[in-house]
């Protein structure tokens, strides 16, 4: 279990000192965190925090004002509410949570990193592959901390699958299998966004400009202007613990094969499998926004043992077991990674450790999917780098 400081071993551990730059925290050690971007996800990242804590909300700040709302009424109303991301970096506040759409992702990272904030941003970190180097050289070029959303980095067992696998307990993985499956058609009937209370234009940002789509707005994951579809909002998470477990974090060569089956007004395929080569082993994904038996996970196939895991455990199956169906090591997790990952975010803030999940990491998972998206836009296959560049 990840170990909380506490005051007293804070100040021994000098990281008053450390924190010199920032403001000083509490006499509680609780972090001052402003809300970016107030959507469904950043309400899991928040029950998470309140988990992880101690931690207050200041500041939050959305386009929708409901949202906006909620947040402070979460915060027992001592949050201050602002339709500007930059009124919340002017607040006496120690890091920033950011949720937005991706397409704002790196806009806001960089201007909080700026502002002297420590950032917690969801994954992907970009939203194209030019942003990856700009992203890095904000974090890089100070002295803040940026932990990406990839939680697998702290959930107990994916640590301690990666652990076997970079131990040799497999043998030579050569395959690695991922998949997700999800069912969209399951938000039919939401309640409509009230338009009235939405500033659009400010949510489209950078983005071309367009009239209000309810389809854009609940659904930008789906939409090149915003999201990447599939390989950014799930592989990533997938490709991350890819590149964790094998040490080798660029593919050589992507294949995606992608279909708008069910969701033809989206811009990203609902049904895909794709196929990235990497130095010495494949990975394959595989999945659809229609059906979501079996939900996502990753098989390290190995020639002494493959090793399946998901966001609920691992099992591992000798090769030259009897019995296929029995696996010679179990684990479970019975605590929901996010949590921790929150906590050591809320530790490196205080520490100002290198967080578990660093820049480098994210930007190296999100690029696997914006060159799968190439791939899929330039004919269903792409070398990278491509032939020709620098």
């Amino acid at each position: 279990m990840t170990h909380m400081l506490n005051r007293r071993s804070f100040l021994i551990a000098g990281g008053l000192t450390a924190l010199a730059s920032t403001r000083v925290l509490g006499a509680n050690d609780t972090v001052r965190v402003g809300v970016i971007g107030a959507g469904g996800r950043m309400n899991g990242l928040l029950d998470a925090a309140e988990k992880a804590g101690p931690f207050q909300i200041a500041a939050v700040s959305d386009v929708y004002t409901p949202r906006r709302d909620a947040v402070k009424e979460r915060s027992n109303g001592l949050a201050t509410t602002h339709l500007d991301y930059r009124e919340v970096l002017e607040k006496e506040i120690d890091a920033v949570i950011i949720g937005s759409p991706d397409h704002w992702h790196v806009r806001m990272a960089a201007d909080a990193l700026a502002a002297g904030k420590d950032v917690y941003l969801e994954k992907p970190v970009t939203h194209t592959l030019e942003e990856g180097a700009v992203l890095t050289r904000a974090v890089r070029a100070g002295k803040q901390i940026l932990q990406c959303g990839m939680q697998q980095r702290s959930w107990t067992h994916f640590r301690e699958a990666v652990d076997l696998i970079q131990g040799g307990s497999l043998g030579r993985v050569t395959q690695v299998r991922t998949y997700w499956w999800q069912n969209y058609r399951r938000f039919a009937g939401a309640k409509p966004t009230d338009t009235q209370a939405l500033d659009w234009k400010l949510w489209l940002g950078g983005a071309p400009e367009q009239a209000f789509s309810e389809e854009k707005f609940r659904y930008w994951r789906w939409f090149w202007n915003f999201g990447g579809g599939a390989m950014t909002d799930l592989l990533t998470h997938w490709i991350d613990v890819v590149h964790w477990a094998m040490k080798s974090d660029l593919p050589r060569t992507v294949q995606m094969l992608g279909d708008k089956y069910i969701f033809e007004q989206w811009d990203c395929p609902d049904t895909v499998q794709t196929a990235l080569r990497y130095p010495g082993f494949d990975v394959v994904y595989e999945g659809m926004m229609s059906s979501s038996i079996d939900d996502g996970g990753l098989e390290f196939r190995g020639t002494e043992a493959t090793l399946k895991i998901n966001r609920s455990g691992f099992a591992v199956y000798g090769e030259g077991a009897q019995d296929a169906q029995n696996p010679i090591l179990t684990a479970h997790s019975f605590r929901d990674g996010t949590i921790t990952h929150m906590e050591n975010f809320f530790e490196c803030v205080k520490t100002r450790k290198e967080p578990n999940a660093p820049v480098e990491a994210g930007v190296a998972a999100a690029r696997a999917g914006h060159i799968a998206n190439l791939a899929y836009l330039h004919g269903g296959q792409i070398a990278w780098p491509p032939k020709g560049s620098a």
